[in-house]
């Protein structure tokens, strides 16, 4: 690959740092949609079926080129398709039943700062004390959304159940993101991806089929087949897809950022969509997760590592 080449796809996973949260912004609103029209597994379940055959569908002479070697690494990929499709999916809307907004963005606040962590331990990724403060930054602007700027407010958080469920797809997402690029494959990242997602929907299959048996809510309807297609198509297919060209390029630390335009974007999102307003606060943390993002993103000659 020529260096402009190089330096092209660089940038293109830089751009995608800015939209990718608005992608996945959407499953915020999915998720506050989903209790009591569809069970979590089974919203999943769909999810990742639709995404999946469309991934596959996109990449399949390539998936046929290469059945054997798909075959010989199925124990990675049901890894892969467990942690970032059923972990990473159901539990989110099950955690979402019986917790706070604010609880689940604290607790995915943590991710990007164990993925930095362990990614330099574990992966030896270079990483200076510039990119640490980029998302020390980031974290603080991120936590001043979610606390809607009274930090005094941390002190009084109440934990539950649902909590639980969350922190569970937080280290999932944590190492879901790690084994990507740890396990590297000779698939591109669409027929990669539709092989993970198929394998996590087959991980899904008993605990959806229970779901649909025991749950009063009907399993197929207009309202929830709705929920499961904008699911699969953005913060799905268009969301996993990018994330997956920022992960090859740019690394799991550096990419770990993504995370704090979350809530950011989400509001965003609401006042769009749901009329709810924009606060001061929402500003603030604007203007220190983007400087912390920028830090964590210099180019690599501008930074000295550790």
């Amino acid at each position: 690959m020529s260096l402009h080449s190089r330096n092209s796809r660089q940038r293109l996973a830089v751009v995608l740092i800015f939209v990718t949260p608005a992608l996945w912004s959407f499953n915020y609103l999915i998720a506050r949609r989903a209790p009591g029209v569809i069970e979590p597994d089974v919203l999943a379940l769909q999810r990742w079926l639709m995404a999946g055959l469309l991934f596959c569908f996109v990449a399949r002479a390539e998936l046929w080129a290469q059945r054997r070697l798909i075959l010989a690494d199925w124990r990675h990929t049901v890894v892969l398709g467990a942690l970032g499709m059923w972990i990473c999916g159901a539990w989110v809307y099950q955690g979402g039943h019986s917790t706070s907004a604010t609880n689940i963005a604290l607790i995915y606040a943590l991710s990007p700062v164990m993925i930095v962590v362990i990614s330099r331990l574990w992966l030896k990724e270079p990483f200076s004390a510039i990119q640490a403060c980029g998302v020390a930054l980031a974290l603080v602007g991120v936590l001043h959304v979610v606390l809607k700027g009274q930090w005094a407010d941390l002190a009084r958080v109440q934990w539950s159940v649902g909590d639980a469920w969350i922190l569970g797809a937080t280290l999932s997402w944590t190492f879901y993101s790690l084994l990507l690029k740890r396990w590297p494959s000779p698939l591109g990242d669409g027929a990669r991806l539709g092989v993970i997602s198929l394998a996590g929907v087959l991980v899904m299959l008993p605990f959806a089929g229970w779901e649909a048996l025991s749950s009063p809510i009907p399993t197929f309807s207009r309202t929830g087949f709705e929920l499961a297609l904008t699911a699969a198509l953005l913060p799905g297919y268009a969301a996993y897809l990018a994330y997956s060209v920022m992960l090859r390029e740019l690394g799991a630390a550096r990419v770990s950022v993504v995370l704090y335009l979350g809530p950011l974007y989400a509001a965003i999102m609401a006042w769009l969509m749901l009329g709810e307003p924009v606060h001061g606060y929402h500003a603030v943390g604007l203007a220190l997760v983007l400087p912390g993002i920028y830090l964590v993103n210099r180019r690599p000659d501008t930074i000295q590592p550790r």
